[in-house]
């Protein structure tokens, strides 16, 4: 049952989550998985997929065949709903394209800076159970519009070596432009070492298992990655007018995900909590997740007690969530005082799954109280900036003396006579 506490007994709303803790047994594994990636490559990368995921191939490259096949194996109602969805992401993401910027400060100086495309990145989709066409379209629409050139998707085949044919249509429609049969920490080995087959890449985005995230965090610096991300997270903050119906099914919708989801309703409304409380009973019960939903709501979930909705968006922002729902009629005078949230859905009609399939800003968000410092997946993620200066001579002369006298202050005379020099047979 949810727990029912009062703000001031709330005490600390965050330990460290297992998800970001170390696993000394995990580490050592991934590291002789990436070292063995590294020396033998395809040959390793295919022993492995045989070993983990049952998948005896002779190369782990998705043919052409393999995906008009999945295209055709999709049926059409559905395609049109991903091809929607995936509008609605581009939408929303070429509102963050860039473009550099050059000015003149004065006679002889131009300053500016370049936004240059990534060359290459790769896109982690986990398999087995999991079935995520919508993690395809977040993680590879914005990359596409930033302008990568290769944009390559990892995902496990099944024991019959093939890809789930909705993996393989989401990804044509975002644009992917190669695919490989390979998944864990081989595959992120695979990405960020290259091998005879698979191409280097210069980033690796996109959700994983422990081994995955470790995995991801060892080739940091190889590589870059978007974020280690810990459970699915959920905080609703409602008042007493809200349906308690609709408030305890989107607390579901990321209790369902994992045993170590959270799931939090901060309220200024007694009732409303206990409202809450027994709906939550009676929704469990018709879950088919249900064992692992009831262990979230009952381990990690809980009902906050505040004096009234301001005070709430303050402990909101102390838990910094990865969903936040704000759920009043007018849910904008709280807005502006959400300072720590990686998501944010307003009134009461905009549950969080909204978020994760069709409204368009991207579902791969900062966990674990990252959202303190990190944003959402975006077109900036895939995207590096140059700075340029340029400067006449008459200009750099003009800055001489005082570039000379802030360099001997530093103690680097070399810098200073890189300047000097210029002008020493004037003197």
């Amino acid at each position: 049952m949810l727990k029912i506490i009062e703000a001031g007994a709330a005490g600390a709303f965050r330990a460290e989550t297992p998800a970001l803790q170390r696993n000394n047994d995990v580490e050592a594994a991934v590291d002789r998985i990436l070292k063995d990636i590294q020396e033998r490559g395809d040959a390793a990368l295919l022993e492995y997929t045989a070993r983990f995921d049952g998948a005896v191939l002779e190369s782990s490259a998705v043919t052409k065949e393999e995906m008009d096949e999945a295209w055709e194996a999709v049926e059409p109602e559905f395609r049109a709903i991903l091809e929607e969805a995936a509008e609605h992401i581009r939408r929303f993401h070429q509102n963050q394209v860039k473009e550099g910027f050059r000015f003149q400060p004065e006679e002889g100086i131009i300053l500016g800076q370049k936004v240059i495309p990534l060359a290459s990145a790769g896109l982690y989709i986990p398999g087995g159970t999991a079935c995520y066409p919508s993690s395809v379209l977040m993680n590879a629409i914005p990359p596409k519009l930033a302008g990568v050139q290769n944009l390559v998707l990892a995902t496990p085949p099944g024991k019959d070596g093939k890809v789930p044919a909705v993996i393989l249509c989401a990804a044509r429609i975002a644009g992917v432009d190669n695919i490989y049969k390979m998944g864990g920490a081989q595959a992120i080995g695979a990405l960020a070492f290259g091998t005879e087959t698979v191409p280097k890449v210069d980033k690796i985005v996109g959700p994983g298992n422990m081994y995955v995230a470790t995995a991801k965090r060892r080739v940091f610096g190889v590589v870059d990655i978007d974020m280690i991300a810990g459970p699915s997270e959920i905080l609703v903050l409602a008042d007493g007018t809200c349906n308690p119906k609709y408030v305890a099914a989107d607390l579901l919708s990321q209790a369902e995900h994992d045993a170590m989801s959270s799931a939090v309703l901060i309220t200024d409304s007694r009732a409303l909590a206990e409202a809450v409380q027994q709906e939550l009973e009676v929704q469990l019960a018709a879950l088919p997740r249900e064992a692992i939903a009831r262990k979230a709501i009952e381990n990690n979930s809980f009902a906050l007690l505040v004096n009234d909705l301001e005070e709430g968006v303050e402990y909101a922002n102390q838990v910094a969530p990865e969903h936040l729902e704000i759920c009043t009629d007018d849910p904008w005078p709280l807005l502006e005082k959400v300072r720590n949230a990686g998501s944010v859905f307003l009134g009461k009609n905009a549950p969080e799954a909204l978020g994760d399939y069709w409204a368009g800003p991207n579902h791969v968000l900062p966990t674990s109280g990252t959202a303190r410092f990190s944003s959402p997946l975006s077109v900036d993620d895939f995207v590096k900036r140059t700075s340029f200066t340029y400067y006449s001579r008459e200009a750099l002369k003009k800055s001489a003396k005082s570039i000379e006298t802030f360099a001997e202050r530093e103690g680097l005379s070399a810098h200073a006579r890189s300047v000097t020099v210029r002008f020493a047979e004037e003197e």
